[in-house]
């Protein structure tokens, strides 16, 4: 493929973040919209229609993956599912030869983190994680303040994350699933249970497809934790505390309120969350760099250096819009180049960060203080490694790693 060529692309998921990939990906030159697949008629159709008002386009239609993935016509993959299905059709897709971009959280255990990087290097695919931030200007020019060393030795870094949106009030009764939907491939790999509205819509408050905002926002937030300090491995030791204490009456699964100590070598990285409607620095989300000679601060929309002792010069740094269409765009031109090593945010990356979220839920879910063992996969804990991989509902397999 060269520099000029035009790259075929599928989404498969069309809901919320799915079509945000699309839609950011198609603003770059080279690319057109073929196909478009969900497990609903119902989005299908909205979609296909969004997709003639916007881009003069009528994408051909599908309700099953494998048969995208079968189309020879399609170079590319976009992922917007929900998170259960992450690696399945990823390995899949990398399996018949097609390049891949896949929403966070990479994937939806720590097995399937192993399972998507054996199968991008035993297949040569290229696989972009949809952590943009990689993308953006700003954590570009905080990465290389950080890398300056001005700061100084970091022993700290906090991590935080505080929205409503992990609250249930209720879940829905048991009843049958909407006509349009096959319900029975929205499941997939996950367990056979009856449909709920809830569960279908707010999936990621229940463990068998996602993780609460550990797994959403933690690997937006850890990732920029782990790159601007260079890590590339897992922690040493992983401790948390977690529950549904911010809104007892919280019927999700998953944490409300949440925080977990990751020790690294030379310093540790702090992560909290609670489902309130602000944070620290009055911001839902950030970062803070704590070191010798001051303190970063960071969300989304800026960053700014707190001197400590008159030892740097304050500075404020704010971000420009149009992360989204960069990472996709740098996703199509490793597409077309083959160069693996300037994805922005390739897999073995992505799935570190996962890990990082998935090791966090983990700790908190049996209350042990954990170290991971990356070469046996194992955490030597009986109660915890139970809960490295899900297990698959048959028939569906996972890739061996």
């Amino acid at each position: 493929m060269t520099a000029n060529d035009t790259i075929n692309v599928a989404l498969i998921g069309c809901r919320s973040m799915g079509w945000a990939d699309l839609t950011a990906m198609l603003q770059n030159p080279g690319v057109r919209l073929v196909a478009l697949c969900d497990v609903d008629q119902e989005v299908l159709d909205k979609r296909t229609a969004d997709a003639e008002k916007n881009w003069g386009v009528r994408p051909r239609q599908y309700r099953d993956y494998r048969q995208v993935l079968d189309n020879k016509d399609i170079d590319a993959v976009i992922i917007g599912t929900p998170d259960h299905w992450h690696c399945l059709i990823m390995t899949d897709a990398c399996a018949a030869g097609k390049d891949v971009y896949v929403e966070k959280p990479a994937a939806n255990s720590i097995a399937e983190c192993d399972a998507m990087v054996a199968a991008q290097q035993r297949y040569g695919r290229v696989v972009q994680v949809g952590q943009q931030k990689h993308s953006a200007e700003h954590w570009k020019k905080l990465h290389d303040y950080i890398a300056s060393g001005q700061l100084g030795h970091i022993g700290r870094v906090n991590v935080w994350a505080n929205f409503t949106y992990v609250i249930l009030n209720e879940v829905s009764p048991d009843a049958a699933p909407p006509s349009t939907l096959d319900y029975d491939m929205w499941l997939g790999p996950a367990p056979q249970r009856p449909y709920s509205r809830t569960r279908n819509t707010a999936w990621r408050c229940f463990w068998d497809y996602g993780g609460g905002l550990m797994t959403d926002m933690g690997p937006h937030l850890l990732d920029m934790a782990l790159w601007h300090m260079n890590v590339k491995e897992t922690p040493l030791r992983v401790s948390a505390l977690g529950g549904n204490f911010a809104c007892p009456g919280n019927k999700a699964e998953t944490f409300d309120t949440l925080s977990v100590l990751y020790e690294l070598p030379q310093f540790s990285i702090q992560w909290n969350n609670t489902a309130t409607s602000t944070g620290p620095y009055n911001s839902h989300n950030g970062l803070e760099f704590i070191g010798e000679n001051g303190t970063v601060i960071t969300n989304y929309d800026w960053w700014e250096v707190l001197p400590q002792a008159g030892r740097l010069e304050p500075m404020k740094v704010t971000a420009t819009p149009g992360e989204h269409v960069v990472h996709t765009g740098n996703f199509l031109d490793c597409v077309r180049s083959r160069r693996f090593d300037q994805l922005a945010c390739p897999i073995t990356h992505g799935t570190l960060c996962a890990k990082y979220a998935h090791m966090g839920n983990i700790a908190a879910r049996t209350g042990h203080v954990l170290r991971y063992d990356a070469l046996r996969r194992t955490f030597h804990d009986k109660a915890a490694d139970r809960l490295i991989a899900k297990p698959y509902r048959k028939p569906w397999k996972m890739f061996k790693s």
